[in-house]
């Protein structure tokens, strides 16, 4: 998401650092770019003319062309603004009520099912009990797709087969969840290919049938521009609490983020990206204006491995690594524990490495072919063979590669790279054992890390 006006942002920054000073030509230069890069990126323009406008006072203000570092003046501003733009901090769900309910409104295609049951699931971690609700009573797919979602998640599901009535069957849902305990339910309510006055009529009585904690507008950030007037739609008519973006890791441009809550005033609370049942991620203004400006995100970066990876596990690995006692089974469960923070693009945007998007995106792909190489590799060898990787002869090493479908010096390399690493393990685990008994000191104060 953003890829384009972060590139462009990037660049138009780092221009503007090569000059000695800044002056008044070349602070126009820069905003004239910055407004292009908006306008690329899909903003809508009444937007780009609002945050160019504040940007040009907010640097008259401060006086950017007179400060000692105008870049890093200039940079702070832009940051400040896109945080304002996006929303300027986070909102969190409003589930004051138990049970409380949540309704999910958006086109047919935006993602309405897929992320009802990814709400559920990240609720579900969170410790309450939701209950998805099947109200697409013109779409049978729709019902069954979020049945079966529901099904594979251990997630509680509700639908009246054969009825027609969905405040019949919210009516009877909301009953069922107060006698199985359910502390949120979704109502997963009928898309359709454009906005009618038949879509909005049922929203809005169910609308008004039920005390709705939530209504969640769902976008497809693909859609672009177009994306503004649905949400000015819904919001006119039924006045939603906030918005869901989905598909942000497939939309470059992400421009209708900006345009949404400039042009409704209403936040986006939650983000959805790729196709598998993963949950639903808090929207930060903050921490993505970050990303933008190619700052990083290590705080998200952080949560997530607090929310995925084993720490006990994480710490057994950790001990087998320092005492060289390191084998293939454990590489597995490394790179799994790294699958679950995300694909390797996601990670490299959410790190401050200060690098292009070509070479960002080389060294994704690189990364990801490697990742997939090393588990061919290993899932070729027999369970022995894993736990014990010095019982590597040359007719094994043979069988493996032949296996694996690939070349024997692509196997011996990777080899050679893992005892490599094992030995550098094992003299670390030298270094900090020597640490803990007080025989050595270190020459530097050590960084503190957030986690």
């Amino acid at each position: 998401m953003f890829d384009s006006l972060s590139q462009k942002l990037r660049e138009i920054i780092s221009s503007t650092a090569q000059n000695k000073t800044l002056s008044e030509e070349n602070m126009q230069d820069a905003l004239r770019e910055i407004r292009r890069a908006l306008l690329g990126a899909d903003v809508a323009l009444s937007v780009v003319k609002s945050f160019i406008s504040t940007i040009k006072d907010k640097a008259q203000g401060e006086k950017v062309i007179e400060s000692t570092n105008p870049s890093q003046t200039l940079i702070k501003i832009v940051n400040d603004e896109l945080t304002n733009l996006l929303g300027e901090k986070q909102s969190p769900l409003k589930l004051d009520t138990n049970p409380s309910i949540i309704m999910m409104l958006g086109l047919q295609g935006s993602g309405k099912t897929t992320s009802s049951a990814k709400l559920a699931l990240k609720l579900k971690k969170e410790g309450k009990k939701p209950l998805l609700v099947a109200l697409d009573v013109y779409r049978p797919a729709a019902i069954l797709q979020l049945k079966t979602l529901a099904d594979d998640n251990k997630i509680d599901f509700y639908s009246l087969e054969g009825e027609k009535d969905v405040v019949k069957i919210a009516r009877e849902s909301l009953n069922y969840a107060k006698e199985n305990n359910n502390t949120v339910l979704i109502f997963d309510t009928a898309g359709r290919l454009e906005l009618d006055s038949e879509m909005m009529a049922e929203l809005v009585l169910l609308n008004h049938s039920f005390n709705i904690n939530e209504k969640l507008l769902v976008v497809d950030s693909m859609i672009g521009q177009a994306a503004v007037d649905v949400a000015l739609n819904f919001n006119e008519q039924l006045g939603i609490d906030g918005v869901i973006l989905t598909k942000l890791d497939g939309d470059a441009k992400g421009g209708c983020a900006l345009s949404i809550v400039h042009c409704t005033n209403k936040p986006i609370k939650l983000i959805a990206t790729g196709e598998n049942i993963e949950p639903l991620e808090d929207f930060h203004p903050d921490r993505m204006a970050n990303r933008i400006l190619g700052m990083g995100d290590i705080v998200t970066l952080v949560e997530r491995a607090q929310k995925n990876i084993d720490i006990k596990e994480a710490k057994a690995l950790e001990d087998k690594m320092l005492k060289s006692e390191f084998n293939f089974e454990d590489f597995l469960k490394i790179q799994k524990q790294i699958k679950a923070l995300g694909s390797f693009g996601g990670i490299l945007s959410m790190l401050p490495l200060g690098i292009s998007k070509d070479d960002s995106e080389k060294i994704s792909h690189e990364g990801e072919k490697q990742f997939k190489k090393i588990e061919v590799f290993i899932q070729s060898m027999t369970p022995e063979e894993r736990k014990n990787p010095n019982i590597l002869n040359a007719s094994r090493k043979k069988r493996i590669a032949l296996g694996a479908g690939m070349d024997i010096n692509e196997l011996n390399a990777f080899i050679n790279q893992f005892e490599t690493m094992k030995k550098m393990m094992k003299g670390l685990g030298g270094f900090k054992n020597s640490m803990k008994k007080g025989k050595m000191k270190m020459p530097f104060s050590m960084p503190k890390f957030p986690f």
